[in-house]
C-alpha cells in the first residue's frame, strides 16, 4: 500500500500500480471443485465494471446502502471492493428491507425480496456463470456486468471518513478497513507480498473479511478464498497449502 490509501479502493489501485500480474485472489468451491484464480489485473477489472454497473445501472452513490447476501466467494470480494470505489455502504448479510439495492446469492433469493430497490442476482456458477433462467424481479449479474467500461471513475469523489462497511453490526469507515487491515495484517502472519494466505472464514465477520480479503490486499500479498472447507479433509489441506504455496492460514 502507499501511505495516501484510504480506501480499500485506493489499495486495489495501488496493488495495480506495484504489479498487475500477480494472483490476487484464488478461489475454490470444495463442493464443487472449482478453481479460479485472478490477478490484479483480472480482479480490478471486474471491479470496475461492478462499480460502473452498481454507479450507472442501480444509481447507487455515497452513502447509499449495499446489502451482500452473499457467502465468502471471489464475486463477493469483487462487490466489496467496488463499493468502495462508488462510495456506497457494503452492509454483509444486511437486512435488505433496509437497503437501497441486494446483491444475492441463490440461496438468499427469498429474503432479498425484501428490498424494495434495485436486486442483482448472483448464480455462483463457475466461471461466473449466468442462471439457466433469471430469477423474477432480479438483474442477472453474469448477464449485466460484462457489457459495463474497463475503467471506473466515481461522480462524487469518496469520503474516506464516511461509513463504508458494515458487518456483524460494526459499522466502518473506509479509513478504518485500511486501518484496521493494516494493523492486524502482522497477527495474520501477513508481513509483504510474498505472503499468501489461505482463509476458509466466512465473510460475515470482520475477522473473515480481514483474512480473506483486506489484509492481504493491504501488504501486497493474496490470498486463497475456500467455499465448503468441510468438504476438505486435512490431507486435502495439506496438498493445497504446499501447491498454493501457502504462508498463512485461517480456518
Amino acid at each position: 500500500m502507499n501511505a495516501t490509501d484510504r480506501t480499500p479502493a485506493d489499495l486495489l489501485t495501488s496493488a495495480l500500480a506495484a504489479d498487475p500480474g500477480r494472483p490476487l485472489v484464488t478461489f475454490y468451491d470444495d463442493a464443487t471443485g472449482e478453481r479460479v484464480e485472478l490477478s490484479v489485473a483480472t480482479f480490478a477489472n471486474w471491479v470496475a465494471k461492478t462499480a460502473n454497473l452498481l454507479q450507472g445501472d442501480l444509481s447507487a452513490g455515497p452513502g447509499d446502502r449495499v446489502a451482500l447476501l452473499l457467502p465468502a466467494h471471489w464475486q463477493t470480494a469483487v462487490w466489496l471492493v467496488a463499493c468502495s470505489a462508488v462510495g456506497a455502504v457494503a452492509d454483509v448479510a444486511g437486512d435488505p428491507a433496509a437497503a437501497d439495492v441486494v446483491v444475492s446469492g441463490p440461496e438468499s433469493l427469498e429474503a432479498a425480496r425484501a428490498c424494495t430497490g434495485e436486486r442483482v442476482a448472483l448464480a455462483l456458477r463457475p466461471l461466473g456463470g449466468r442462471f439457466p433462467q433469471p430469477p423474477a424481479g432480479f438483474l442477472d449479474y453474469a448477464v449485466e456486468v460484462p457489457g459495463q467500461g474497463d475503467r471506473f471513475a466515481p461522480f462524487v469523489p469518496v469520503d474516506p471518513e464516511e461509513p463504508a462497511l458494515i458487518v456483524a453490526g460494526r459499522e466502518f469507515s473506509g479509513a478504518e478497513v485500511v486501518e484496521r487491515a493494516v494493523a492486524e495484517a502482522p497477527s495474520l502472519d501477513l508481513t509483504g507480498p510474498a505472503s499468501r494466505m489461505l482463509s476458509a472464514l466466512p465473510y460475515d465477520t470482520w475477522e473473515g473479511l480481514c483474512a480473506g480479503l483486506f489484509s492481504p490486499l493491504a501488504v501486497g500479498g493474496s490470498v486463497v478464498l475456500c467455499r465448503h472447507p468441510e468438504r476438505l479433509d486435512e490431507e486435502g489441506l495439506a496438498k493445497r497449502i504446499e501447491s498454493e504455496r501457502v504462508t498463512a492460514v485461517r480456518r
